[in-house]
């Protein structure tokens, strides 16, 4: 092979241009959903195949098309995750988490898929997700809910709408796959390869096709919601009016089924124009039988993932976000400034936390130094020279002012760094 190595196609490098945005998005997330109690668990990248076949569906596009699933030394099929909420639930059944409790749990990380990149879809994404069980009433859906969009105003993504439906219960939705089955069959020609493919293998999927030549079709097909049985329908009903009372917005979207096999009840997602076929940047809904379906006793469940390179592109469209810039920069011009000076930022960061110190490295004329401080944005210069070093001081610089250049302590050093931290929380 020549020439260079060359990422996978559709994994993607985050540069250091881009991390303080993700830094951001990941510090909001975090500090909201500890603001409401819920504590973060750590899944592994890999699983056995077994668990998402289980849980997922074999019918899936997921389980049928876009797994990375691949046999270790052992002969064990073993998959990189492709989604959290199969590996959390058989994390808290190994660890008995669900035993007398009702934990609310999230997680964040990488998950992959075999699928066709484009703007808002990669083969490895990283998702935030929520999880929570042991809970029925539509309370705990408008807590999950109401706590999705605090985190989307928290980020500013104030154009992103809610979409609400309810699948109900596997009776309710086995006996309406039979009347939409009826349906499509009726106009089976006109179905394409895709749906005709779904048709009895996973009928609920063909609401959700994005071809334009199938909406006229699909707006015609029998709505769930018309099917539901009297408890989901008590359920949903509820749930609006808590939505009502908590002053959120939404729309009812009847044809919202989500891709997964394991949702019953209620099913979300907040959807945006601006990205374009790939428009839903966080969803979830109910899983209530999941938990029995994997091996553990029946509990109800919940949860939702967002997806956080579609929320960091609508940021990237509106927002500059730049590596914050060193408050200090070091210039060490000599021998004896190098040893004097490495020892000295160590005492600085000691005494000043939060300070951000950039200690010039690789040699280099005074000169070239200060003009890599002046770059760097930084907002103070501190010079060690060979007399600096001599007299345990530092000529300090301020790169932003015409104020005169002055020599300090070690001390007023630190007092005229601790003077600029403050200014800057100010």
């Amino acid at each position: 092979m020549s020439g260079s190595v060359q990422s996978i196609r559709g994994f993607a490098d985050i540069l250091p241009a881009q991390t303080p945005l993700w830094c951001r998005v990941e510090r909001i997330v975090r500090e909201t959903l500890e603001g409401y109690g819920y504590q973060e668990i750590r899944l592994p990248l890999v699983e056995r195949t077994e668990l998402f076949r289980r849980s997922i569906g074999e019918v899936t596009d997921i389980v049928e098309k876009e797994m990375y699933t691949f046999e270790d030394r052992n002969g064990e099929s073993i998959t990189l995750r492709p989604e959290g909420t199969a590996g959390c639930v058989r994390a808290c059944l190994e660890h008995g988490l669900l035993h007398n409790a009702q934990p609310r749990l999230w997680y964040a990380g990488p998950m992959f898929r075999y699928e066709r990149p484009q703007k808002g879809r990669f083969r490895q994404f990283h998702q935030i997700g929520v999880e929570v069980f042991g809970m029925a009433g539509p309370d705990i859906d408008a807590e999950v809910i109401l706590l999705s969009a605090r985190i989307l105003r928290r980020l500013g993504l104030d154009d992103v709408r809610l979409q609400l439906n309810s699948l109900g219960s596997a009776a309710a939705r086995a006996a309406y796959r039979e009347r939409l089955v009826d349906y499509f069959k009726a106009h089976y020609q006109t179905l394409d390869a895709d749906s005709q493919r779904r048709l009895h293998s996973n009928p609920l999927r063909i609401l959700d096709s994005k071809n334009p030549a199938m909406q006229e079709l699909i707006a015609g097909a029998p709505r769930l919601l018309d099917h539901l049985d009297a408890d989901s329908r008590h359920h949903f009903d509820a749930l609006c009016a808590l939505l009502d009372a908590a002053g959120l917005g939404y729309d009812i979207n009847t044809r919202l089924v989500r891709g997964l096999d394991y949702y019953s009840r209620t099913v979300f997602e907040w959807v945006t124009d601006r990205l374009g076929a790939q428009g839903t940047v966080l969803a979830g809904g109910r899983y209530d039988g999941l938990v029995e379906q994997l091996g553990g006793k029946p509990t109800p469940a919940i949860g939702f993932a967002m997806g956080l390179e579609r929320i960091v592109a609508l940021l990237e469209e509106r927002e500059q976000v730049v590596n914050p810039a060193p408050h200090a920069y070091l210039v060490l011009v000599g021998e004896q400034a190098v040893a004097a000076g490495m020892p000295l930022a160590e005492r600085l960061r000691d005494a000043l936390p939060g300070l951000r110190l950039l200690v010039h490295c690789g040699g280099g004329s005074f000169k070239s130094q200060f003009r890599r401080a002046d770059r760097s944005g930084a907002r103070l210069a501190l010079i060690i020279g060979e007399e600096e070093a001599a007299a345990g001081q530092v000529a300090v610089k301020d790169l932003r002012s015409e104020a005169e250049q002055a020599t300090l302590s070690e001390q007023q050093v630190i007092a005229r760094l601790r003077d600029l931290l403050q200014e800057r929380k100010s």
